[in-house]
């Protein structure tokens, strides 16, 4: 269950679902709106990023769900839209590398560091030879390089495998023309594992490893699939609708620790103070965040502010943490979350 806030203990589950689903539309009706000073980009696959202007439809897309860790779903908005994980794929093929290596050998190829740079700068951890960490592009591409199995076709799929336990559902697939597309106009991703190759930092077939990671990348999924690969680590690494297993225990931590600190590009280190949870977010305009012990959160919506964050997923997740009280470092007293809703509120 959610944990009961202290001002009301005795309130009923069915007063539970009722007043986080009222909680979960009044947030989405407030961030609805969208700041059109703060929308700087928008990104599609083979397009790359276009301006504001250009937009379309996609300005108006825009869905929040949340699973909690007792499974239950709560969902507002184009939740049924799909849309590729792209860097959000970054957060499970880190906990696949961990499992099949080990924290000590992973740290050995790829560091925990926030970079202060963006996602795809050329830039790395010279001192140690390495990237600073798994959430920009050089480091996912070290750690889908760390993925074993016999050849690059078994390691998407165990790569694949691996999300649909996260997701709960065996229908997710890569998108052939999202796929194609990112492998046109991969070129700053070929150069810069070439690089590592050349310093040492990535081994193998460095055309594989890149293809290995932008198929990740290519996986499509929607809003309600982000909130329950979220509630899959809020809940220990065991999915709370199936009860599989997608991460051992032990290595949650461990993701979590770093999509904390580095999970949200060059903004990481005023996410991890502003809103205070784990959280990762990609260019579709997608966000996953996580409340340990609680729920998950998936969000989307396309508009990209300039650190290539989606605005209206930001501010969702910067109410919810102000309004209820979820920052890591909070006190029960601001636990708000399951407090009576007032009428007009």
């Amino acid at each position: 269950m959610i944990p009961r806030g202290p001002a009301d203990p005795d309130v009923s589950p069915e007063e539970v679902e009722r007043r986080l689903q009222a909680r979960l539309q009044e947030l989405f009706d407030r961030c609805r709106p969208e700041a059109p000073l703060r929308v700087d980009r928008y990104y599609r696959s083979g397009r790359g990023y276009y301006p504001p202007e250009e937009a379309g439809a996609e300005r108006d897309l825009f869905a929040v769900s949340i699973v909690t860790v007792e499974g239950d779903r709560y969902e507002v908005g184009d939740h049924t839209v799909r849309f590729p994980l792209h860097s959000l794929s970054k957060v499970f093929a880190y906990g696949m590398a961990l499992t099949d290596h080990g924290p000590d050998h992973v740290l050995e190829r790829v560091g925990v560091e926030p970079s202060g740079e963006a996602f795809n700068a050329l830039r790395f951890d010279q001192r140690n030879n390495r990237p600073f960490n798994p959430m920009v592009n050089a480091g996912a591409l070290v750690t889908s390089s760390l993925l074993t199995g016999d050849g690059p076709a078994e390691q998407f799929a165990r790569a694949l495998t691996a999300l649909r336990i996260y997701a709960g559902r065996d229908d997710l697939e890569v998108d052939l023309d999202t796929l194609r597309a990112e492998l046109l106009t991969a070129d700053g991703n070929r150069g810069v594992a070439y690089l590592m190759r050349n310093l040492g930092m990535l081994e193998g077939d460095v055309e594989a490893v890149l293809r290995l990671y932008l198929e990740q990348c290519s996986v499509m999924v929607d809003s309600g699939d982000l909130a329950m690969m979220a509630a899959t680590l809020a809940n220990g690494g065991a999915n709370p609708a199936t009860g599989q297993r997608a991460l051992p225990r032990a290595r949650v931590r461990d993701v979590l620790s770093v999509m904390h600190t580095c999970g949200m590009y060059d903004y990481a280190g005023h996410w991890a103070f502003d809103v205070g949870f784990p959280a990762k977010s990609g260019v579709s305009g997608g966000i996953l965040a996580v409340i340990p012990g609680k729920m998950g959160i998936g969000v989307f919506s396309p508009g990209l502010d300039v650190y290539g964050n989606s605005v209206r997923g930001v501010q969702v997740c910067t109410e919810l943490s102000e309004r209820l009280g979820l920052h890591v470092f909070a006190t029960e007293a601001e636990d708000e979350l399951l407090s009576p809703v007032e009428d007009g509120s």
